[in-house]
């Protein structure tokens, strides 16, 4: 079968198109056919060994997120059968309760092989049966990008109706953020660089938008938003240059959803302010598997359609990683197996 995998050393020179045999499922395993995959930031970071000796070792297939079809199964499952479409859960060993080191070192994409395979074998318990309304590529952006917004929002947040979220961003996790909050009856305002994103963002639902570039002190800017009382929650991106701002515009006693460092990971920011308002500064790792299956029911039921930006073909993964590293990209970035 085909391979992409990262051999012979560390860095994006070493990922290559390659072959492995084709595997074949043990007792309580499952043999799925991947049809797509998603890009996430991680996938960028995993070939350079960006997280030291949780990355994995080589070879490694890279690339988390993907959706499959159960084409074969082994002795003793009873979770799936053949003919379902899934979507391997982000996180192997988190089948529901507490974080724990065990469980948050068991990714797909690093350390343990990732979706960009023609097959793949996993554990009945490792996958998860995807909503029928979405296509194959909608169905890949699920297990990392969303998930990690839905824990954000609702299983860590309880984002209730009438809260007021800024969402940093037009990424995959920030507009499945929008799109959770807006079904849960909140006030979105997204900032951004560019003013057709902001543009697309509110024909998505979002009630607001800043151009961060016209308005680099966009904390200001937000309070006429929420009328000087600050947000309820802000979706956290950026990390070192985004946080002093975040912390100024939080409301007292709300939650800062830390899930991404994209400005730099240094701490910066004036921590007097968390403890005098009592922030909830609260840092998100994608979710559980039963966390991932709620939030399946909750797409099924109101029918989301998450944004792809681009699809790329099973070839073309550098390009695809590329595009994604470029910033242009508005929602998920997908190959096609």
């Amino acid at each position: 079968m085909r391979v992409f995998q990262i051999e012979g050393g560390w860095g994006f020179d070493h990922l290559r198109l390659s072959t492995r045999p084709d595997p074949r499922p043990g007792p309580g395993q499952v043999l799925l056919r991947m049809k797509a995959a998603s890009l996430n930031y991680r996938d960028l970071v995993v070939p350079d060994r960006g997280y030291g000796q949780y990355t994995g070792t080589l070879p490694l297939i890279p690339i988390s997120d993907g959706v499959g079809e159960v084409v074969e199964v082994g002795a003793d499952t009873s979770r799936v059968k053949v003919g379902d479409r899934v979507c391997p859960v982000f996180m192997q060993r988190w089948i529901g309760g507490e974080l724990n080191l065990e469980r948050i070192t068991g990714s797909l994409g690093g350390p343990i092989d990732g979706v960009m395979a023609d097959f793949m074998v996993l554990p009945e318990d490792g996958v998860s049966i995807v909503p029928a309304h979405l296509t194959d590529e909608q169905a890949a952006t699920l297990p990392c990008a969303a998930l990690t917004a839905w824990s954000a929002l609702v299983t860590e947040g309880r984002l209730r109706a009438g809260d007021r979220l800024l969402v940093q961003g037009t990424g995959g996790v920030a507009l499945f953020a929008l799109q959770f909050a807006k079904l849960a009856g909140a006030h979105v305002t997204v900032i951004s660089s560019s003013d057709d994103k902001l543009a697309r963002a509110k024909a998505l639902g979002a009630d607001a938008g800043i151009n961060y570039v016209a308005e680099p002190e966009w904390a200001k800017a937000s309070r006429a938003i929420t009328g000087g009382a600050g947000f309820d929650h802000i979706l956290e991106l950026g990390g070192e240059r985004t946080l002093p701002q975040s912390l100024r515009c939080i409301r007292p006693g709300g939650t800062i959803s830390m899930i991404g460092v994209l400005s730099g990971g240094t701490m910066s920011a004036s921590l007097g302010l968390v403890v005098t308002r009592q922030v909830r500064l609260q840092g998100i790792t994608v979710g559980s598997r039963d966390g991932f299956e709620a939030m399946l029911r909750a797409i099924g039921q109101h029918r989301l359609e998450p944004v792809v930006d681009r699809v790329f073909g099973f070839e073309q993964l550098k390009d695809a990683m590329a595009h994604l590293k470029a910033g242009s990209h508005f929602g998920k970035v997908c190959i096609r197996h």
